[in-house]
C-alpha cells in the first residue's frame, strides 16, 4: 500500500538514489570494445543473443516498413498524425534562431545554426513498446535539419515499424543494448555512425552511453521515471491516477504527492488501492508504490516546493499556478487538473525524453537545439579593433602571450 509519512521521516524519498551503474558498466565494457573491433560480426553475435534476432539481417527491410503501415489500425495512424504534428510545432519554436547584431563601436555579432550531420534514436520495446518515443526523438531531428536520421530498437513492434516509416525515416535497425549504441557510436558496415546518440533504455543502455559520452553525443543517462505532485486541494482520483500512470512504467518508477493536506493523502492512498483493482498493469504499479512512492505531509506548500527542488524530478505536476515561479529544478511541468502526465507523454508536443536521477538541475527535456550547433561569428570593423585593441593587448600580454597582441597591433600599423 501506499504510504503516507511526514516530511522529516521522507529523507530516502527526497534524497536522490544513486544510479547504479558501475556494475553495468563492467558488464557493457566488454560489448563495447568487441563491437569497435569486430563491427557487424558482434552486434549480429549479440543480437542474436540478446534480442533473439533470427537470420542476419540487422537493417529492418522498407518493404517490413510499408507493410507495417497496412497492419495498424486506422484510429493508431490518426493518433499518430495528432501527435507528430503537435510535437514538430513546439519543436519548431524551440529551435535557436539566426540572429545577428550591429554595434555602435564596429562590432557585428552573431550566431549562425547548423544542423548535426546524422543522429541515432534508440527505442524501447521491451515489456512496453513506445512508437511515442520515436516520434518525440525522431521529430526534433527532423525539425532541426539533421540529414541522417537512423533508429534502433531491439524487437521493434508493428506501431514502431509503422511510425517509422509514416515519419518517411527507413534506417531503422532490429538491434538494442549496449550493442546498438556502441554500433551507432563507432559505425559498423550496416549502422552508420552517429554524432548524437537519443532516447531512453535500460540500466545497460544506460552505462553505454555513459562510457560512450566522449566518442558520441547524448542526450543524458536515464533512470527510472519518476513523478512529484504537489497539491493541497486536488481530486484524489487525478492524483492517484497519475501516480499509478508514472508506476506501471517499471518497478524502479516512482511516484511522490508532496501536500499540507492530511485528508488529501488519506484519500489519494484509497484511490490508488482502489483503480489497482481494476489496472492491468497492477503487478508491475503495485510494486513501484510500495517500494519507491510516498505521500508526504509537508508542514508549509513552501517546504513542498523546497523538497520538490532538491528531487529535480523528472515529471513535476502542480496544481496551484502560482507556484510556478518557485520552481527551480524539473524536466517538465504540467499545471492544473487538466494536464496530466500522460497528454506530454503522447500528444501535446513537449518533449517526453526528459532528464531523471536528479539531471533536471543541469538541463530540460529532448529538443530541436539538441540536434544544432550555436556557432558564434563576428565582424569588426578597423575602427572597432582599433576601440578594442588596448584591451586586448593587455589582457594578452598579462597572459604571456605575445603573438596574440601583435596579430591585433599587426593590423593596426604597429
Amino acid at each position: 500500500m501506499l504510504r503516507i509519512v511526514s516530511l522529516d521521516q521522507a529523507q530516502r524519498f527526497i534524497t536522490r538514489k544513486a544510479v547504479r551503474l558501475a556494475e553495468a558498466e563492467q558488464i557493457v565494457a566488454p560489448i563495447l570494445e568487441n563491437v569497435r573491433k569486430r563491427g557487424d560480426e558482434a552486434v549480429l553475435e549479440y543480437a542474436r543473443k540478446f534480442d533473439g534476432l533470427q537470420g542476419t539481417d540487422l537493417a529492418v527491410p522498407e518493404s517490413e516498413l510499408e507493410a507495417a503501415v497496412g497492419r495498424v489500425a486506422p484510429e493508431f495512424k490518426k493518433a499518430l498524425e495528432t501527435a507528430a504534428k503537435n510535437i514538430r510545432e513546439f519543436a519548431e519554436l524551440q529551435l535557436p534562431k539566426e540572429t545577428w547584431f550591429t554595434f555602435p563601436d564596429g562590432r557585428r555579432l552573431g550566431q549562425i545554426i547548423r544542423p548535426l550531420e546524422s543522429m541515432g534514436a534508440y527505442i524501447p520495446a521491451g515489456r512496453y513498446p513506445l512508437p511515442s518515443t520515436l516520434l518525440m526523438t525522431v521529430i526534433p531531428a527532423q525539425v532541426a535539419g539533421v540529414k541522417t536520421i537512423c533508429i534502433t530498437s531491439p524487437r521493434p513492434s508493428v506501431e514502431i515499424l509503422a511510425a517509422a516509416w509514416l515519419l518517411n525515416e527507413p534506417n531503422v535497425f532490429r538491434i538494442g543494448g549496449a550493442q546498438a549504441i556502441a554500433a551507432f557510436a563507432f559505425g559498423t558496415a550496416t549502422v552508420p555512425k552517429v554524432d548524437r546518440i537519443v532516447g531512453p533504455g535500460n540500466i545497460y543502455v544506460a552505462a553505454a552511453k555513459k562510457l560512450l559520452a566522449g566518442d558520441v553525443g547524448i542526450d543524458f543517462v536515464a533512470g527510472p521515471t519518476e513523478i512529484v505532485i504537489i497539491a493541497d486541494d486536488a481530486d484524489p482520483r487525478h492524483v492517484a491516477a497519475d501516480m499509478l500512470a508514472q508506476a506501471e512504467h517499471d518497478v524502479e518508477a516512482s511516484a511522490i504527492l508532496l501536500t499540507t493536506s492530511q485528508s488529501l493523502a488519506e484519500n489519494v492512498v484509497q484511490e490508488v488501492e482502489r483503480q489497482l483493482q481494476t489496472l492491468p498493469t497492477a503487478p508491475v504499479a503495485r510494486e513501484a508504490i510500495m517500494n519507491n512512492s510516498a505521500v508526504i505531509l509537508c508542514p508549509s506548500i513552501d517546504a513542498a516546493v523546497e523538497a520538490s527542488n532538491r528531487l529535480a524530478p523528472e515529471h513535476l505536476a502542480i496544481y496551484d499556478a502560482s507556484l510556478l515561479p518557485k520552481i527551480q529544478h524539473a524536466g517538465s511541468i504540467f499545471i492544473g487538473p487538466s494536464s496530466p502526465e500522460a497528454a506530454g507523454d503522447y500528444a501535446s508536443g513537449p518533449n517526453h525524453v526528459l532528464p531523471t536521477s536528479g539531471a533536471a538541475r543541469i538541463r530540460g527535456g529532448l529538443s530541436a537545439a539538441d540536434f544544432v550547433k550555436i556557432i558564434s561569428v563576428q565582424e569588426l570593423t578597423f575602427d572597432g579593433l582599433s576601440q578594442l585593441a588596448p584591451a586586448i593587448t593587455t589582457l594578452a600580454r598579462a597572459e604571456g602571450l605575445e603573438a596574440h597582441a601583435r596579430s591585433v597591433e599587426v593590423r593596426l600599423g604597429g
